[in-house]
């Protein structure tokens, strides 16, 4: 059992390396063509009302056993548990062409999915409990092209990922503190909960943060759509911070120019102005940071079940004209570095420490504006 075991994880992580280094010697066309879906979308029906009742359509939850969301990485220094409840989105991890969503019982995508949300998911596991969905996610390629059917493949990958959401709310607490997370496609699908699940509900008072992360948001469309405001202070909350994380030199074109081509969440064209960028070594205080503000890095272990909490020292600077974070020459963390310079795996793992202790600050001062000292 411990050998096919070990054949499956190293067989996940060559499919891992595989997609990465397409993207990182291969043409946009070639890279398209490996990766975008053949087939036509396929209509499916929502999901039964009751489904996220189902202990086995969560990736982590109150009760799941070798929950990825609770790994503690080596180093970690103890904390009290905080009070707030997480709603974490995970990344796309169905990179096949068969279909425009992955199933949500595919094997290999649960492994994949156990893998991210272990090394993002983990940095808010200090909270009262970490909730993750599984969700019929667009396909990686899906993403690569601007046809009816990535519209179609988003949709539905949405509408799961609103039924989880009020699942979640409904089984937590009615008066406890929220606090919204997603990473890449997660964060797009996060965006729309914000307009159109949150915004001009009670929910929105008992959000502490939004962390947005790995997608580009626009200041000007998504933002006042969604009737959320950047944070621009490290105690603030009832805000939104975001970022995507590039080493020196970037190479983003491609990224942006996708980002501008669709509209915002406001339905107008979102133009050349740069996206939200929130540093996370100060919280949106400042801009930039050294690395000695960096609290702890999580360095993921070569078979990427595990990782090391790790001072290295990686600074971050946000640049004015794009909105992209920038992290200096760049750090050695594995083999997953997209092109162009691209840390979008690392997005949370860069800053691990500094994230945690983000969402215990911000809870804190959530619960002193909601629950004055007596």
């Amino acid at each position: 059992m411990a050998r096919k075991f070990l054949y499956s994880m190293a067989l996940l992580v060559v499919l891992i390396i595989a997609a990465l280094l397409a993207l990182r010697i291969w043409s946009a066309e070639l890279t398209r063509f490996a990766f975008v879906p053949r087939g036509p979308f396929e209509t499916q029906q929502p999901l039964p009302a009751d489904a996220y009742a189902d202990p086995a359509m969560w990736v982590s939850r109150p009760g799941t056993k070798n929950d990825p969301a609770q790994y503690i990485p080596e180093g970690t220094p103890r904390a009290m548990r905080g009070e707030a409840y997480v709603f974490f989105i995970h990344p796309t991890s169905y990179l096949a062409r068969d279909h425009w969503n992955g199933a949500i019982d595919d094997k290999d995508t649960r492994n994949r999915t156990d893998l991210f949300v272990r090394g993002m998911a983990s940095a808010f596991n200090g909270e009262a409990a970490v909730y993750v969905p599984y969700y019929r996610q667009a396909a990686f390629g899906s993403f690569l092209v601007n046809r009816p059917e990535t519209l179609q493949a988003r949709a539905l990958a949405y509408g799961d990922v609103r039924q989880a959401f009020a699942a979640f709310v409904a089984s937590v607490p009615p008066q406890a503190p929220i606090v919204l997370a997603g990473h890449s496609q997660g964060a797009l699908h996060l965006l729309h909960l914000l307009k159109d699940d949150i915004k001009g509900t009670p929910l929105a008072a008992r959000i502490v943060a939004a962390y947005i992360i790995g997608w580009p948001v626009s200041t000007d469309h998504d933002l006042p759509a969604a009737d959320f405001p950047a944070c621009t202070a490290p105690d603030q909350t009832g805000c939104a911070l975001s970022w995507m994380s590039f080493a020196e030199p970037p190479d983003a074109a491609l990224m942006l120019n996708a980002y501008r081509a669709e509209p915002g969440l406001d339905g107008k064209a979102k133009g050349p102005a740069p996206v939200l960028c929130t540093n996370p070594l100060t919280g949106g205080g400042t801009p930039t940071a050294p690395g000695t503000a960096n609290l702890g890095t999580m360095v993921p272990a070569n078979d990427l079940m595990g990782g090391k909490l790790t001072n290295l020292g990686i600074p971050a600077r946000c640049d004015a004209k794009t909105g992209l974070l920038m992290i200096g020459e760049a750090p050695d963390l594995g083999p997953y570095v997209l092109p162009g310079n691209n840390y979008h795996v690392y997005d949370v793992p860069l800053f691990w420490a500094n994230v945690r202790a983000d969402v215990a600050r911000r809870e804190a001062a959530w619960l002193a504006q909601h629950r004055p000292a007596r």
